[in-house]
This record gives C-alpha cells, structure tokens and sequence, in this order.
C-alpha cells in the first residue's frame, strides 16, 4: 500500500505504472527495459514506468567503465558480467538489494539530466529520512551516503528523453560481493546498508516506501501493474 497522501495523489496529473518483482535475472530486466524503452520511442505518449525488483548476484559495467576497477579476471568471474549502455563504473546487484528501474519520458518532467539525478538522489533521501536516518549528496559523485558509507547508486541511460537503468539501495545484502570490485570507481569511500544502522529492517516495506518517495518526488500516481 503506498503511502501517498489522498491530497497529493489527487493533485498528480501523470500516471505511471509500477512493476514490482522478487528475484529477476539481469538478463530478463534488460529486455523489459529495452522493449519499454523502444515502445516510447515509437510512441511517446505511453505511459511512464516504474520498476522495483532484486538480482541474483551480478556485476555490471558502464558502457565507458575500467576493467582496472575489477579484482578478477572477467574470463573467470563468480557471477555473471555484464557490459551496457549506463554511465558510470561496475557496480554489484544481490538480494537484499531493491534496485529501481525507471522509464521515464523527460518531456513530462525536466529535460536536463543533472536535475533527474538529483531528483533520483531525494527519492532515496526520503526514503532514508523515513526511517531517521540522514542520507548526504557528495560534491562530484553521484548517489547517497550514509555516515560515510554509500547506501545507493546511480547509473542512466537516458535516448530521446526516454530514462533507463536507475538506481539501486543496499538494504541488507551480503557485501562481500563488492570486496571483488571497486564499487562505481570510488576507492576511498566504503558500501554500506541499511540494515547496519536499522535492526531487523524489513526490505517490503522499504520497497513501499520506495514507490511512495518515487511519487512525491516526481510527483506521479503510481498504478500497480502486472
């Protein structure tokens, strides 16, 4: 259940469909993107979306990204690698961490890429502040820290002002996965989660409070698809 006050919501005059899934391989998130991404080109009046989901472990890189910013042979990796068409370096996806893909048409919205990044980074500032943490921008990067440690990132493609890729939230996954990396090229700012500063912190409901920041921030009702 969102929790997207009845005043607000009705105040909303853009509809977007939110697509929510447990584990989906990369692979398949991939496709969906690409199919959603194309459909808008050929008809920009489709609806925006909104996808929340997890990865089985996986590591994926920028379309421009390092391999210098990996610890091990890509030929002989422990998970799937995957090279595409986001900015920024490799980063790592698992369980426990929400990842969100939005396919937004910026001509709705604002068609300057910095104030999207920014506006990706006050969803999940929201979101941590819903919980009494405080979630910090650092000057140069991209994404949201948490006492030091970085709890989000974010990496876009955006064509044709259509968005894809997004942004992910370590919610309580197993780290270790990025000790084989250095996660977005950044080598002196350690990853965190929030289940290090939340006990028994519940991935559903964060996941709502996802979608509800989402809607605020864009300000967008979010309809539930299948």
């Amino acid at each position: 259940m969102l929790k997207t006050s009845a005043s607000a919501k009705d105040a909303f005059t853009r509809v977007c469909r939110l697509y929510t899934y447990g584990q989906l391989p990369y692979a398949e998130a991939l496709q969906q993107q690409r199919s959603l991404v194309n459909a808008r080109k050929e008809n920009p009046d489709l609806e925006d979306v909104l996808i929340l989901l997890e990865h089985p472990p996986v590591y994926t890189l920028g379309q421009g990204s390092s391999l210098k910013f990996l610890k091990f042979d890509p030929a002989d990796a422990q998970h799937l690698l995957y090279r595409i068409e986001r900015g920024g370096e490799v980063t790592y996806h698992c369980p426990g961490q929400l990842v969100g893909y939005p396919i937004l048409n910026l001509r709705r919205h604002q068609q300057d890429l910095h104030w999207y990044l920014r506006q990706l980074e006050e969803v999940l500032i929201q979101v941590l502040a819903f919980y009494g943490l405080k979630g910090d921008r650092i000057a140069g990067f991209t994404g949201v820290w948490l006492e030091g440690r970085k709890v989000a990132a974010i990496g876009i493609k955006v064509s044709r002002w259509i968005t894809m890729h997004g942004f992910s939230l370590n919610i309580c996954p197993e780290l270790s996965g990025f000790q084989q990396i250095v996660p977005c090229g950044i080598e002196d700012k350690p990853v965190g989660s929030l289940a290090e500063f939340i006990a028994d912190i519940n991935p559903k409901h964060v996941r709502q409070q996802v979608a509800a920041s989402f809607s605020e921030v864009f300000q967008v009702e979010l309809l539930p698809s299948h």
